[in-house]
C-alpha cells in the first residue's frame, strides 16, 4: 500500500474533489474570513483618528480583542456542538462575523468600533474551533492536504488586509476599508447554507456517528496529557506570534536600526513564513512517524532567529526575522493533531475547543509581557530571553504529542 491510499486516521483515501467539492470550498472560505479582521484595522488608525479620538490604551484594547475573544470562544465553541450540528453553528458563526464587519464599518465613535471588532472576533472564535472537526467530518482521508490548504489560507488572509487596507482607506474611506471583509463573510456562508438545507445535518442527540463534544469528553480533556501538551504547542505558537505582530517593527529599529519602512517590510516577511508552513507542515504531520522533529524544528528556528536579534542584529537582520518567522509552524502542526489524535468527531471538538481555548488565553499575554518587561529593562534582551524560553517549553510538550495514541483511548 503506497503511502498515500490511507490517511492518519485509516480511511482510504479518495479524490477530493469527489461528491464533497462544496463542502471544501466552504471550509476554504471560512478560513479566509478568519484573519481579516484581526489585521485590516492597524494601518488605517490614523485616518480613523481623524474622525474620533482612538487613544493608545484603546488601540492595546484592540490588539489584545483577537487572543482574548478567540480564547473565550474557543473554549465555549464545544458547548454549542452540544445543541446544534457543527454546519448549523458555523453558519451562526459566520453571521456573527458577518453583524461585526457591519458595525465595524458604520461606527461613529471608538466604542462601537471595539463593540464591532469583539462580535467579529467572536465568530472568529468559534470557527478556529469548528474548522478541524469539519475537515474530519468531510476530509477524513486527506486531513493533511485539507489542513494544510486551509491553513495557507489563513497566512494569505493575514497578509492580504494590510497591504490594501491604506489604498482603499484613501480612495473610499476607511469605512469601505473595514467593511468590505463582509463581503468574504457572505461569500462563505453560500455553500455552508446550501449543506445545511440540501442535506440536513443530523442534530447532534440524533444519532451514534455525530460531531457533539459530550460531557465525558469535555471531562476527560481537562485531565489528559495529550491535551494539555496540545495546548502548551498552540499557546507557544500564540504567544510569540501576536508578540511580534505587536513589537517587532519597534525590535529591528531599536537593535538594528532598521528605517520604519523596511521594519514594516519585516514584519510581512514574518507573516509571510506561515505560507510554506501551513502548505508543509500538515502533509509531513499526517505521514510522519515521529511529529515530534517537527516540534523541535520549531523550536530550533525561534532559538536560531531569537538568538541573531540578540548577537548580531544588523548583520543579517532578515534572516533573523525569517528564521523566527518559521518557529509558529507549532501552529498548524496543532491543527492537524487535533484530528491524527482523536477518532471521533466529538474527540476532534473536545479536543480542539482546549487546545485553542488555552493555548490563545496565554497568547494574549505575550504582547503584555513584552512589553511591561521592554518597558521595566530599558532593552529588548531579556524580552527576547523570555521569548526563547517559551519556545523551549514546546520541546518538553513534543515528546507528548508524539506517542500514537488517541484522545479517546488515554
Amino acid at each position: 500500500m503506497t503511502a498515500g491510499a490511507r490517511s492518519a486516521t485509516g480511511e482510504s483515501a479518495r479524490p477530493l474533489w469527489n461528491g464533497r467539492a462544496v463542502a471544501l470550498l466552504g471550509i476554504l472560505l471560512v478560513a479566509a474570513n478568519l484573519r481579516t479582521a484581526v489585521a485590516a484595522l492597524s494601518p488605517i488608525f490614523s485616518e480613523i483618528r481623524a474622525e474620533f479620538p482612538v487613544s493608545a490604551v484603546g488601540v492595546g484594547l484592540l490588539g489584545m480583542l483577537p487572543p482574548v475573544c478567540f480564547a473565550l470562544f474557543g473554549l465555549l465553541a464545544p458547548l454549542f456542538t452540544r445543541r446544534a450540528a457543527l454546519e448549523t453553528v458555523l453558519l451562526i458563526a459566520l453571521g456573527v462575523m458577518l453583524a461585526g464587519h457591519i458595525l465595524r464599518a458604520t461606527a461613529g465613535s471608538f466604542a462601537v468600533l471595539a463593540i464591532g471588532s469583539a462580535v467579529t472576533f467572536a465568530g472568529m472564535g468559534v470557527g478556529n474551533v469548528l474548522l478541524p472537526p469539519l475537515v474530519k467530518r468531510y476530509f477524513p482521508d486527506r486531513i493533511g492536504l485539507v489542513t494544510a490548504l486551509y491553513a495557507t489560507v489563513m497566512s494569505v488572509s493575514t497578509l492580504l488586509p494590510p497591504l490594501v487596507a491604506v489604498p482603499v482607506a484613501d480612495t473610499a474611506g476607511w469605512h469601505v476599508s473595514v467593511g468590505m471583509w463582509a463581503l468574504v463573510s457572505v461569500l462563505a456562508v453560500i455553500p455552508w447554507l446550501r449543506i445545511v438545507i440540501t442535506h440536513r445535518p443530523a442534530h447532534p442527540t440524533g444519532d451514534a456517528g455525530v460531531e457533539e463534544a459530550d460531557r465525558s469528553l469535555m471531562a476527560r480533556v481537562w485531565r489528559s496529557g495529550l491535551a494539555w501538551a496540545m495546548a502548551v504547542l498552540f499557546a507557544v505558537s500564540s504567544l510569540n506570534a501576536y508578540a511580534m505582530f505587536a513589537w517587532l517593527p519597534q525590535v529591528v529599529h531599536d537593535v538594528a536600526g532598521t528605517p520604519p519602512a523596511e521594519a514594516g517590510a519585516l514584519l510581512s516577511v514574518y507573516a509571510g513564513m506561515g505560507i510554506p508552513a501551513g502548505l508543509l507542515v500538515p502533509l509531513l504531520a499526517a505521514r510522519m512517524r515521529n511529529v515530534a522533529l517537527l516540534v523541535y524544528a520549531g523550536v530550533a528556528f525561534f532559538l536560531a532567529g531569537y538568538a541573531g536579534l540578540i548577537l548580531a542584529p544588523a548583520a543579517a537582520t532578515w534572516l533573523w526575522v525569517a528564521l523566527a518567522g518559521l518557529g509558529p509552524l507549532l501552529f498548524p502542526l496543532t491543527l492537524v493533531l487535533i484530528n491524527v489524535r482523536t477518532r471521533t468527531h466529538a474527540g476532534s471538538v473536545a479536543l480542539s475547543g482546549f487546545t485553542q481555548g488555552l493555548g490563545y488565553t496565554l497568547g494574549a499575554l505575550g504582547p503584555l509581557a513584552v512589553g511591561v518587561l521592554h518597558e521595566s529593562t530599558g532593552g529588548w534582551t531579556v524580552p527576547l530571553l523570555v521569548l526563547t524560553a517559551t519556545a523551549l517549553a514546546a520541546a518538553a510538550a513534543g515528546a507528548v504529542v508524539a506517542r500514537p495514541v488517541a484522545l479517546e483511548d488515554r
